[in-house]
């Protein structure tokens, strides 16, 4: 089975012995990863493990939980950090209204900034949207409107309406080990909803962990097992479920070289 883990996050703590933790994924059939940036301050890290790792691609960018931390980051400068050959993804940059409500006008500034850095670049932006769903697809219709750009709805947790207008401008939907939990019937519907040539896999590793890892630390190893439930969700063979969200990884991630059949 072919899988990708489209939003890990290698540079935390939790994998400071991070060989362990890919090998198992390989193992699995993971064959890229992209670990994805939350502080430019950290970026020189995501860059060494890229290095490190053939299969490992990173993103730039500033997470909106962060954004008041680093409010001077600019669209020049991560376009610039965009050109390293291993940096394949804008972000992640959004609206997150549950833990800091209060930064919410920082954190537009930060997401509109990485809005025109993808827009530049031609790399997929990496939203984090959460209790802010109407906020999040108001800015990226108003910013569609100045330039189309790619992007990707990641690790959904947000209704249908998000879902729905976010694919209307050409956005992919990715699903975590959520669309597992016994209380996403809302997600699974969403899922459900999603064209095939939309979805992506991830795990957002070290966090939500899908049964029966459940209270674990995630890692990227058990993006397998939410592709095994969500496939259970739609229907589908597993493995038809794998090649379809690779394949639709490697339409998105356009800087990411597919591996070579032997």
């Amino acid at each position: 089975m072919r899988l990708v883990d489209s939003h890990c996050h290698l540079d935390f703590p939790d994998f400071e012995d991070l060989g362990p933790f890919l090998e198992r994924a390989r193992a699995r059939g993971i064959e890229r990863f992209v670990t994805i940036s939350t502080r430019m301050k950290s970026f020189a890290r995501l860059q060494e493990i890229t290095a490190a790792h053939e299969d490992v691609y990173c993103s730039v960018g500033v997470h909106c939980l962060n954004a008041h931390e680093e409010p001077d980051v600019t669209a020049e400068e991560l376009v610039a950090a965009a050109a390293g050959p291993k940096v394949v993804a804008i972000g992640e940059a959004g609206l997150d209204y549950h833990y800091t409500y209060e930064t919410r006008d920082v954190q537009e500034v930060g997401f509109r900034r990485h809005i025109a850095a993808a827009r530049e670049t031609g790399l997929p932006l990496v939203i984090h949207a959460r209790e802010a769903d109407e906020d999040v697809a108001a800015i990226l219709e108003e910013e569609t409107g100045k330039g189309a750009f790619p992007f990707v709805l990641h690790c959904f947790s947000s209704g249908m309406e998000l879902a729905t207008r976010g694919l209307a401008l050409g956005g992919y939907v990715s699903f975590s080990g959520i669309v597992t939990f016994k209380t996403a019937e809302t997600i699974r519907e969403v899922a459900k909803m999603v064209p095939m040539d939309r979805m992506l896999l991830e795990t957002d590793a070290p966090y939500l962990a899908p049964p029966p890892h459940r209270g674990k630390r995630n890692e990227p190893a058990f993006v397998a097992d939410t592709a095994a439930h969500l496939a259970d969700t739609l229907g589908l063979p597993v493995e038809d479920l794998g090649t379809q969200t690779t394949a639709n990884f490697y339409r998105l991630f356009t800087k990411v070289p597919a591996p070579v059949a032997a």
